[in-house]
């Protein structure tokens, strides 16, 4: 086990002392809104305020992420929510603790839309998750436990919902520009803007939006002599159509592009800070487009809501291998690999050596294509008397195409040469087609006491097919034939809350609740079939929590506390000989955590955030059976998930003169230390030191909203913060890490008229 070094400062007991003083918008400072908890959230499928919602949730408004430059989801804070950050597109969501490899265990919305776990032929889809820009954005909740009743599989950690804006019907339009440099590295720059028109007065509206945005990079291939290798593009849009035909029905139509493109977002700890050795280019492309349709039927005491979507996606990344390739050129790998294990002659042995040589520098370059369709129908009543409800059903469809090629490169420049012989090629095509149907009671007994149960049956059905018809002896891949494995499973979730109020401003509640994540069929063409499926996992989440708006709502502060019984873990295992690795159902976990937020405006002007959560995130029992070795052992602590995490801003906003206005805000953040595997004595196992990060701004702004100019800076203290590690035998024995970019500072301009 290794050390990667992070800050760790006295900010842990700092944290510890005031955790009680906790944040309900922690991302950036709070509307106006926010200061009083009457945030409109839909998280149980209907309009609530944020503070009478009786779970753990935290809201955050669009107006308050354009203020303080929050622009995607990586840059967002709240109790308990963790990202392992493993560049653009790659990246896992994780709430409370469940994190694994497999299918997501945070469900990601883009409005009515889940958009998680697109890359379904890999063994790890929830590692990836669409780039997802916050301009022009409504509001961003994220729903703390599981979510299983309302939505589903996926959500058994949580759910994180972008809303976005609608279409009005009044002429508006937003820019928003960034300029900045990055140490080590060179010029960013990123450009939205948003445009909104009336088509037909009251009837027909459209709403456009587009970005765009460049990253020099700042990570350098000291092997192929490439400066800022790392550099990123993004850009993309989005379209919304908005249709009121009649005074009770509403259609919205929209259209989502995101394209990015970038190139070894991780560097080796062996090559020094901000460098890497890879022997190959290793270019990443993503290319998500999501079509979605959502009517909204006010069928007079009951609203009936339908939601279509398709989704398509093709990402390609290549992976260098050269460094496992030549670490073939032996003699015991001649006999192991090509001999029937006896020593190989000179002449044999001098071959051997030939082919290894002739595939060093290559790379994995899987290319994958992904087409999602999910529909939604459900019923719920207007909200208006003491018993509401919400019943519905579900259907999703995701086929999933892998060409997994092992390319040459070329051994100057590392470009890949796809036009030259494939070294192996491994075909998959993976079904997974999903039916639920869902139902939810929520009933006021008093105008202080509520009491909710939901429940949902789900049912999964997973087809894969594989072919290798390209082998390679030096990554032991043989050549087989077509083969198809399925497998199926049905099952139910529950959910019970009950909340009291105990005054207008305070309220308690407690809940238990279910959350699942399907299971499915490996993918490791030639495994025994026996290994092929694997089961779903699950959880039971308890929790008490408390909400309040105190001191003439001045001060708001939330905080709960839960704990999580993980079964049937889904984990990435080996079998007892080492040749394969997959997916299978091993060991239990117990997560117990506590968790709070507050915002304090003392006088006007000013406000004061903090949020934290300390999680204790532990097997129960060790990860093996007759059949499987894994690492994990009962006590070993789940990987990525730091104890204790939290934030603290302050925020201070005055008139200068007329209709101007000045603020200056801060923000500091801590993450705890973490393994990147469950044994923290493992050989390719590290440790994540803690670390803190520094984020200011300061600017001129009209009072009414209109424009703003600002300076900024992110990681001020330009802390080498490590959020993913990778070591295996396919680097080598070699350290890769992802880390947060260093000390950016630029200026940030923005209009909305």
């Amino acid at each position: 086990m290794r050390h990667l070094a992070g800050a760790n400062t006295s900010f842990r007991a700092c944290l510890l002392a005031g955790i009680g003083l906790s944040i309900a918008v922690p991302a950036a400072a709070q509307s106006p809104a926010a200061e009083t908890g009457d945030i409109i959230v839909t998280a149980l499928k209907r309009d609530t305020t944020l503070q009478d919602t009786p779970i753990a949730i935290s809201a955050v408004t669009g107006e308050t992420l354009t203020k303080s430059g929050v622009r995607d989801i990586g840059a967002l804070n709240a109790p308990s929510l963790n990202f392992v950050d493993g560049g653009p597109s790659s990246r896992r969501v994780v709430i409370r603790g469940i994190q694994a490899a497999g299918e997501p265990t945070v469900g990601v919305y883009y409005d009515e839309t889940p958009v998680t776990g697109a890359l379904g032929a890999g063994n790890d889809a929830g590692s990836n998750t669409p780039e997802l820009r916050l301009f022009d954005v409504e509001r961003v909740e994220v729903l703390r436990g599981p979510q299983g009743t309302l939505y589903g599989s996926g959500s058994m950690g949580g759910t994180l919902r972008i809303i976005y804006n609608k279409p009005v019907f009044e002429t508006r339009m937003a820019a928003d520009v960034s300029l900045s440099g990055t140490e080590d590295g060179g010029f960013n720059y990123l450009g939205n803007a948003m445009v909104n028109v009336p088509l037909m007065q009251d009837v027909m509206a459209l709403r456009v939006t587009g970005f765009y945005g460049r990253d020099a990079g700042y990570i350098d291939n000291v092997a192929l002599g490439i400066d800022n290798i790392n550099k990123t593009k993004v850009y993309g849009g989005r379209a919304q159509l908005r249709i009121v035909p009649t005074s009770a029905l509403k259609l919205d139509l929209a259209a989502f592009v995101n394209r990015s493109r970038t190139d070894t977002p991780s560097w080796a700890l062996e090559a020094g800070r901000y460098k890497t050795d890879s022997l190959t280019r290793q270019p990443r492309r993503d290319d998500f487009e999501l079509y979605s349709g959502t009517a909204n039927w006010d069928l007079g005491g009951v609203v009936a809501t339908g939601v279509l979507s398709y989704a398509h996606l093709r990402s390609v990344a290549a992976n260098d291998v050269s460094r496992y390739l030549a670490g073939n050129r032996s003699p015991g790998a001649c006999a192991a690999l090509v001999n029937a294990n006896t020593p190989c002659g000179a002449d044999k042995l001098a071959d051997f050596y030939a082919l290894v040589d002739d595939q060093v520098p290559s790379a994995l370059d899987p290319d994958q294509t992904v087409k999602t369709l999910t529909t939604e129908l459900r019923l719920s009543s207007d909200g208006k008397g003491p018993l509401n409800w919400t019943v519905g059903g579900f259907y999703s469809r995701r086929h999933s195409l892998l060409a997994n090629r092992h390319l040459h490169a070329d051994p100057v420049t590392g470009e890949l040469q796809p036009g030259r012989p494939l070294l192996v090629l491994r075909n998959v095509d993976d079904l997974l087609k999903q039916v639920a149907a869902f139902g939810e009671l929520s009933w006021d007994l008093t105008d202080r006491l509520n009491l909710t149960a939901g429940i949902r049956y789900f049912k999964y059905d997973k087809v894969v097919s594989g072919e290798t018809p390209i082998g390679n002896v030096l990554v032991r891949s043989a050549v087989l034939p077509l083969t198809t494995v399925t497998s199926s499973e049905d099952g139910t979730t529950l959910k019970f809350n009950a909340s009291y109020k105990i005054t207008r401003d305070v309220m308690v509640y407690a809940g238990a609740a279910q959350g699942f994540r399907p299971g499915g069929l490996n993918q490791v063409i030639g495994l025994d079939p026996s290994l092929a499926p694997y089961r779903s996992d699950n959880v039971w989440n308890y929790e008490l929590g408390i909400k309040s708006t105190l001191f003439d709502r001045r001060l708001t502060l939330n905080a709960d506390v839960f704990q999580i019984d993980w079964s049937d873990i889904q984990i990435t295992g080996t079998t007892p000989n080492g040749a394969f690795r997959f997916i299978t159902n091993a060991g239990s976990a117990r997560v117990k955590g506590i968790e709070a937020e507050a915002s304090l405006r003392p006088v006007d002007g000013l406000l004061l955030e903090a949020n934290g959560s300390y999680i204790d995130a532990k097997l129960t029992t060790d990860q093996k059976t007759a059949t499987v070795s894994a690492p994990g052992k009962a006590g070993d602590r789940i990987p990525y998930v730091p104890k204790l995490t939290g934030s603290v801003a302050a925020e201070y906003r005055w008139a200068v003169g007329g209709d101007l206005g000045a603020m200056v805000r801060i923000d500091l953040r801590h993450v705890g230390s973490s393994f990147s595997d469950f044994r923290p004595t493992g050989t390719f196992t590290r440790r994540l030191g803690a670390y803190e990060l520094v984020n200011a701004r300061i600017g001129l702004q009209a009072e009414d909203g209109r424009w703003g100019a600002y300076l900024f800076a992110t990681n001020l203290f330009d802390k080498v913060a490590v959020t993913r590690s990778t070591a295996s035998a396919l680097t080598g024995g070699r350290t890769f890490v992802n880390t947060v970019a260093p000390r950016t500072i630029g200026i940030n301009l923005r209009t909305d008229f």
